[in-house]
């Protein structure tokens, strides 16, 4: 390993079936007014949401609730949150939900204790908050897993007045201070949105993966995720319910994104990009976003990592090397990608995502090219990349 860097992770995680057993030991130390934040109400049909209450009221907390967050939650909703923050006078954030949830939760955390505009400050511009912010601390209760939102400081808003879906990475400030983990939590998801997520996990992996030469032990934990997901995802498919399977992808969505693999790399990110400025063209869901353009990216940029590529054969996909060139064998292993995305059942293009011809260049216009692969890309690059993945 080349770089420098410091790992720091304050996230304590509860994992298992009886893990929501913690939740009312876990909010606590937080203070009175709990805002409850979740998406349309299926954990009040899957009976998530009256086990949270039950921890809630053990606990002692008054509770405030704020429902109705969508998969790719909106400034506008944000604003929402900032409100409802300030007029009941909150003390802690529960989030009960997928990443987007939990994103949103992290969101209105920041937000609400700014006095700008915080969509400027934060999302376009970058920004953390102030070393004296306030900010509202935020815990999570996990019911699909992909963005690994519950243990890292990400958060992705979309403003549909600009067309435009930022993420930002908070720093540790911003952690959740506690994530529940129960896979059984996760059964109740749509196979559509389940598969989504498995390739969401896929992707952050393979971003911090296809970078850098040297030899790093992230790249072996990596390789070791991607194994396992591929793995778990056949058998999760077959039978949802597979409590062995469902867990040990809600773990890999974990540490695939808690900033584990990523030390001392440069990471990539382009795939994110793009997908993201798809997102805010056309609502279509994140994870479904980023497998409709990664092949066409990775095919786009593999001479530039030709190694890196060649090994990704090798090591997660078992190809044997033998008789190959370099270049067929790297070309083997994205073959080999490709078909296990068309066993689970992800888009393989953005065309089935509401993506054609007459957006691609308002999509062009909304990505934000990163520098940390293998090919520094641009605006005609991500023509170039939409068109051949249409």
């Amino acid at each position: 390993m080349l770089g420098n860097f410091i790992f720091y992770n304050p996230t304590k995680l509860y994992f298992g079936d009886k893990a929501q057993e913690n939740l009312a030991e876990a909010v606590k130390p937080f203070g009175n007014k709990v805002l409850v934040t979740y998406g349309n109400g299926s954990i009040k049909r899957n009976g998530i949401y009256d086990d949270v209450m039950k921890a809630l009221k053990e606990a002692g907390k008054e509770v405030v609730e704020l429902p109705d967050v969508m998969p790719n939650p909106t400034y506008f909703k944000v604003d929402e949150g900032i409100k409802c923050i300030k007029v009941n006078e909150i003390d802690f954030i529960l989030a009960v939900g997928g990443g987007s949830t939990i994103d949103y939760a992290k969101a209105i955390s920041v937000a609400a204790g700014y006095d700008g505009d915080p969509w400027q400050h934060f999302w376009v511009e970058q920004n953390d908050p102030a070393p004296d912010a306030k900010i509202v601390p935020v815990g999570a209760v996990l019911t699909m897993v992909g963005t690994g939102s519950e243990m890292n400081g990400g958060s992705v808003i979309t403003n549909h007045k600009q067309k435009l879906k930022i993420g930002k990475v908070f720093d540790s400030r911003v952690f959740p201070k506690f994530a529940i983990l129960n896979p059984k939590y996760t059964y109740s998801v749509p196979k559509h949105h389940m598969v989504a997520g498995i390739f969401d996990i896929m992707s952050h992996i393979m971003e911090q993966y296809f970078s850098g030469d040297d030899d790093n032990t992230s790249d072996y934990i990596a390789e070791g995720l991607m194994r396992s997901l591929i793995e778990s995802s056949r058998v999760a498919v077959k039978d949802p319910h597979n409590y062995e399977a469902r867990s040990n992808i809600m773990w890999t969505a974990t540490w695939a994104l808690n900033r584990l693999i990523g030390m001392g790399k440069s990471q990539d990110w382009n795939v994110h990009m793009i997908g993201q400025a798809i997102g805010a063209h056309t609502d279509a869901t994140h994870g479904m976003t980023l497998s409709g353009v990664s092949l066409a990216y990775y095919r786009y940029i593999m001479e530039g990592g030709l190694h890196r590529f060649a090994r990704f054969a090798k090591v997660v996909w078992g190809i044997n090397p033998e008789g190959k060139t370099e270049v067929e064998l790297a070309d083997a292993g994205l073959i080999a990608l490709e078909e296990w995305m068309k066993e689970i059942g992800v888009a393989t293009e953005v065309s089935s995502l509401g993506v054609n011809e007459g957006n691609i260049e308002g999509i062009a216009d909304a990505t934000f090219g990163m520098r940390g692969g293998y090919k520094q890309i641009k605006r005609d690059d991500v023509v170039k990349i939409l068109k051949s993945s249409l």
